[in-house]
């Protein structure tokens, strides 16, 4: 996979606040002709080449009762894969979201949801009462029978909250871990040490409150270790200092940035040993203790293309193996979605390299990897792995409650095929790979032979990987997400001058700065 040498991700964006927002929003209107036409022409190609046939077969079968499901987060690429599995499979899914700004999000536009709510977003005034009133409101006005939440990071903990309430005053079953497991799971140092108790492999791993307690850590490894550092909880403008590699070249370098760092004892941080190895990240449907479905991938500091490891290697399956421990070692009430950040360790023996795996970071949410679950038979297994959320325990497999190996587990786990392609956001590898570029290559800062590289890059990616967004037969989310929502975004951002360092397209995220 090339690494862009920009990315719309990236803080250092050329130009000012005002300059970013106006060029993204006339690059959007630029393409408006183009993606207009391509929505239409997808509109017809459906038209002549109907699709969703086992949507159809399977409403037309009396033997079918469809269900009615709630996904949260269908603004977001993975909460819209998700919504459409469900309709693919011939069920009624409801969508709901945030609309920041009032900007209104592209999976409302969606032909899998039925029916959308605006919710409002926790906000310190009044928590999260509003917000789970209003979801309590839905799963009852809408007889919901399942609840799929796509929590974003700022609203994990709340919609740990709105399940316990939801199980509480309905008989909606929920994916959703609880409180507790929610803000476990999400904040590094809590995560670190619950695996620990969980006897599972762990890096070095401290929480300091002070710069004296870091440059400590520091002197006690004498030069044999390197450490990064990770604020608790979530901080955007911080993010960058998470890429820098401690100790410094020289002392007074290694000093300089640790004092550039607000830590106290109301902003703690995490000091981690530094890896020097790959980062995967994996996405998981974990049910009673059982991981139902499961993927792993290449990662990136903020990850913006996807390409499934086979599930065969050796990298998947210990990846998998340690997701399947650290769920069924967690109880037997452990439901939600379960995704993790590994770094591999490769280390010289005689008998050649050997690699091990160390978890740095939990998302006990769901990952944009989901949309690497492409296909009738994928959409059918992630289905069903959420449909086990609606039976016993001891009605999910009868082969795992009579005492089944972990190789028969296994073969339960929902995978994407070998063969599936890889994915991309063409509004960002726009930027990228071609703008971004040609603006470098006029003021001499790259080569020519570098700006044909980006573009090779591009239409690679067009041609032989499949959009996160874009369907055939539902293409209207996709020309909203860059025809709507992000000029949205970013008028949005020139008006009330909200500044931002980078976004991500597939989260609809703007980082502030």
């Amino acid at each position: 996979m090339t690494k862009p040498s920009f990315s719309i991700a990236d803080a250092k964006f050329r130009g000012t606040h005002f300059s970013k927002n106006l060029i993204l929003i006339l690059i959007s209107l630029f393409f408006l002709p183009v993606s207009t036409l391509i929505l239409f022409v997808s509109y017809a190609y459906s038209i002549v080449i109907p699709q969703n046939g086992e949507r159809r077969r399977r409403c037309r079968s009396p033997r079918f009762y469809p269900k009615t499901i709630l996904v949260t987060g269908v603004g977001m690429a993975k909460g819209l894969r998700i919504a459409r599995a469900f309709y693919a499979t011939g069920h009624n899914v409801i969508g709901a979201d945030f609309e920041p700004d009032g900007v209104p999000v592209n999976g409302r536009s969606s032909k899998a949801i039925s029916r959308f709510y605006r919710l409002n977003k926790p906000n310190q005034e009044h928590g999260a009462t509003v917000y789970i009133s209003e979801l309590v409101d839905v799963v009852k006005r809408e007889k919901v029978d399942l609840w799929v939440s796509c929590s974003g990071v700022a609203s994990a903990i709340e919609d740990g909250q709105a399940m316990e309430v939801l199980r509480k005053k309905t008989d909606c079953k929920c994916i959703q871990f609880d409180v507790m497991t929610t803000a476990t799971l999400h904040e590094k140092d809590t995560f670190i040490q619950y695996t620990e108790k969980l006897d599972l492999p762990i890096p070095e791993t401290h929480q300091v409150n002070s710069r004296d307690a870091v440059h400590n850590i520091i002197h006690r490894s004498k030069g044999k270790k390197s450490y990064i550092m990770k604020p608790i909880g979530m901080d955007d403008a911080s993010r960058e200092s998470i890429l820098t590699i401690l100790p410094r070249r020289t002392q007074s370098l290694t000093y300089s940035h640790v004092s550039s760092l607000a830590i106290n004892k109301t902003r703690p941080w995490v000091v981690q040993q530094y890896i020097n190895g790959k980062e995967y990240c994996t996405h998981a449907i974990v049910i009673n203790g059982v991981v139902r479905l499961f993927v792993a991938c290449p990662s990136a500091e903020l990850l913006m293309h996807y390409e499934a490891l086979p599930g065969d290697s050796s990298l998947s399956q210990s990846m998998l193996s340690f997701t399947q421990n650290f769920a069924s070692r967690s109880g037997a009430d452990f439901t939600g979605h379960l995704s993790f950040d590994f770094l591999v360790q490769e280390t010289a023996s005689e008998r050649g390299v050997e690699q091990r795996i160390l978890p740095i970071e939990c998302n006990p949410r769901a990952h944009t990897a989901v949309v690497l679950f492409e296909g009738q038979r994928a959409l059918d297994d992630m289905v069903e792995a959420y449909f086990s959320a609606l039976q016993l325990p001891n009605e999910i497999s009868h082969k795992l409650t009579n005492g089944g190996s972990r190789e028969e587990e296994a073969k339960y786990v929902g995978r994407p095929r070998n063969n599936t392609p890889g994915f991309y956001w063409v509004g960002h590898d726009l930027i990228a790979f071609v703008f971004h570029p040609l603006i470098r290559l006029f003021v001499l800062e790259i080569s020519p032979a570098q700006f044909v590289k980006g573009c090779r890059t591009f239409l690679e990616h067009v041609i032989f990987w499949r959009e996160g967004t874009y369907e055939v037969w539902d293409p209207l989310p996709w020309w909203w997400l860059y025809h709507i929502y992000w000029p949205g975004i970013f008028l949005n951002s020139l008006l009330r001058g909200k500044r931002w360092s980078r976004v991500n397209v597939s989260t609809t995220k703007a980082f502030a700065c």
